[in-house]
């Protein structure tokens, strides 16, 4: 029957890109912000450690998790799920819960000085309306229920993982009602280390099979892939670099020659790092992003000097480098 109301259906090229625009948005997630990015991106942050690459993922899954409004106090949220794969096994939850502590504070504070602003009556009478401690502890629960968090230590248990994604996803969307909307793999290339000296590793005793490097690779996409047609997600995950001087095989072959010109491309854009995942998967990859720790800091005050760190879109091309800086409520971009 829905299939046959599709089928009925008539609407205006406006009402439709309405509709599809609210399904699936656009979204502009800083400091991501310079390209829109939707669900069926993936979107890969390379850079070197420490360059705040998981902060950025920080800070996208706090937007996700949030909600859009609450109590009549506008977060500016998703009011999705995110999936936090850890391959580096280093993840610092706490880090999680103090970034979202300080934007629920922040857009609580926003709004009752709006208030005020307004004249709203803020006696006793009208604390009902009044966003409270309690009511706080109660969204940042919801939100952090919203955080699946998952460890894994080998290339065996990331498999595993990938195939039991769906499930999860089902059973979580009837839990908490709505779905995965990001899914994150942090330290993509972590396991590429271990798993690059075997030259095969056995599915099984009895197993005629054996899982090489480049098939495991391609298992990995595939899943992820099949994942994508059901559940329609943006993909994020970060990769420590080896600094090169050369394009990736894929980047070169993406780029076009005129984007190549000295004029075009800067300087520290022809310093980059040399490509060492497999090409099934630098072929997955649909957006890619260098992060670097900058020489200067910025002074903010007397005792405190903030580091700066730089962003520059590598895929698609941009003629300009972001800066920003990391702080207690997250990251903020910087002139």
């Amino acid at each position: 029957m829905a299939a046959q109301r599709w089928i009925d259906g008539d609407e205006s090229a406006k009402e439709m890109l309405s509709r599809v625009l609210k399904e699936r948005p656009f979204l502009l997630l800083p400091p991501l912000h310079r390209i829109p990015l939707r669900v069926g991106n993936v979107v890969e942050l390379v850079g070197s450690s420490p360059s705040a690459k998981t902060h950025i993922l920080i800070q996208a899954a706090i937007t996700c998790i949030l909600p859009t409004e609450w109590n009549g106090v506008h977060y500016g949220g998703l009011g999705r799920l995110v999936v936090f794969i850890d391959l580096d096994c280093r993840f610092d939850v706490p880090r999680l819960a103090e970034m979202l502590k300080h934007r629920i504070v922040e857009a609580t504070e926003s709004h009752m000085e709006e208030r005020q602003k307004n004249d709203v009556d803020m006696r006793k009478g009208d604390s009902e309306r009044r966003p409270s401690t309690a009511y706080n502890d109660q969204l940042f629960a919801i939100c952090m229920r919203r955080f699946l968090y998952i460890r894994c230590y080998d290339s065996f248990e990331y498999l595993a993982t990938l195939k039991t994604l769906h499930h999860m996803f089902q059973k979580e969307k009837e839990a908490q009602g709505v779905g995965v909307h990001f899914l994150m793999i942090d330290g993509i290339g972590a396991l590429h280390w271990v798993d690059r000296n075997l030259t095969s590793l056995p599915l099984g005793v009895n197993s005629r099979k054996s899982l090489s490097l480049q098939n495991l690779w391609e298992t990995v996409v595939m899943e992820i892939t099949r994942l994508l047609m059901v559940h329609p997600m943006l993909v994020f995950a970060t990769k420590a670099t080896i600094v090169g001087d050369k394009f990736s095989a894929t980047e070169a072959k993406r780029t076009p020659k005129n984007w190549s010109s000295p004029d075009i491309i800067s300087n520290s854009r022809r310093l980059l790092y040399r490509e060492y995942m497999p090409s099934v998967w630098q072929s997955f990859v649909t957006h890619r992003i260098i992060v670097q720790a900058k020489d200067d800091h910025l002074f903010l005050h007397e005792h405190q000097n903030q580091p700066i760190f730089s962003l520059e879109w590598l895929f698609p091309p941009l003629s300009f480098v972001d800066k920003f800086i990391v702080k207690d409520a997250g990251v903020f971009i910087v002139p």
